[in-house]
């Protein structure tokens, strides 16, 4: 028997031009069914849905776990067409149903997608006929946590300093500040460091920033770091002060930060240190927040999205 149902969809309209949503907005869209001839529908509905997942594979020895966890943000359903409702009969043809949800307003984590877990929210449309199997259709859209957290604002330092040992003398230590915590992508840090090298040795001020991927499950933490960029500076010679400056850019297509969400933290880090030959190098540690780029007007810029959570937690 011809299967009727020739094309089956779900959509949404954008409410901007970065085209992502956050907790308290409302989302439209249609699910569009396209017959080939008259069809009964016994149940047709439309599903909004937020849920984030973590899994990896641990080995003990000879003994290989995985670890799996959920966690699930909302689920709201809309129906259509139900059966004895009078509308299960459709007719040949294209046929558009308009649809509107309200995102729940609560603490929501951004949508993230990382190497053991992601974050994800869709519309998902299914439609249901008698003695056939359910007809489905999603589409995934993205969340950005958004609000004001006074502390991204508050500035950061750190000191470090060490005595030389072994093929050298004198001691060495930096100052490190830097004016907040919370950066958006593509956009500029301005470190500042204070650096009395008092050995014997040239010491050179470097610049690294990475992220910090962590997923919970069973008790059990798995975590992934990445290096997303390094800068060298200049030598700074033995038995002297140096004041260095440096603007370190954050990459543009850096992923936010993620720190509400209760089965992974997606974190970032600024690490300053000096590279001493034959020595263990001293460094400053900075946890960084990463937010989304700002749209461009002043009504957005007066508005920053941020992570929702603590940005200081274990190095």
């Amino acid at each position: 028997m011809t299967n009727p149902v020739k094309s089956f969809s779900v959509g949404y309209n954008p409410i901007n031009e970065s085209n992502v949503f956050s907790s308290g907005d409302h989302i439209t869209g249609q699910v569009t069914l396209e017959l080939g001839k008259d069809c009964k529908i016994d149940l047709l509905y439309i599903k909004m849905k937020g849920k984030a997942k973590v899994s990896w594979v641990q080995n003990y020895g000879r003994v290989i776990v995985v670890h799996r966890s959920k966690e699930k943000y909302f689920s709201i359903k809309q129906f259509i067409i139900q059966e004895g409702q009078g509308n299960s009969n459709v007719s040949k043809g294209s046929t558009v149903y308009p649809f509107t949800f309200q995102i729940p307003i609560q603490c929501l984590p951004s949508t993230f997608k990382g190497e053991h877990g992601k974050i994800k929210y869709k519309l998902e449309a299914n439609l249901s006929r008698s003695m056939r199997a359910d007809t489905k259709a999603s589409a995934e859209f993205t969340m950005l946590s958004k609000g004001h957290d006074p502390s991204f604002m508050m500035p950061q330092q750190g000191m470090t300093d060490k005595k030389m040992k072994l093929f050298a003398s004198g001691t060495v230590s930096m100052d490190v500040r830097i004016d907040r915590t919370g950066f958006h992508q593509g956009e500029g840090i301005k470190v500042v460091a204070s650096i009395q090298n008092k050995s014997s040795r040239d010491v050179t001020p470097k610049f690294c920033l990475y992220r910090k991927h962590s997923y919970f499950a069973d008790k059990t933490r798995k975590v992934v770091t990445k290096t997303l960029l390094k800068e060298v500076g200049e030598a700074i010679p033995p038995s002297a002060c140096q004041t260095v400056t440096r603007i370190i850019t954050i990459p543009p297509d850096t992923d936010p930060s993620v720190l509400n969400c209760n089965i992974l933290r997606a974190e970032h880090r600024l690490k300053v240190y000096l590279d001493i030959k034959y020595a263990s190098d001293p460094e400053v540690k900075f946890p960084i927040v990463i937010l989304p780029a700002l749209e461009n007007t002043d009504k957005d810029k007066e508005t920053a999205y941020f992570p929702f959570g603590s940005a200081f937690t274990d190095k």
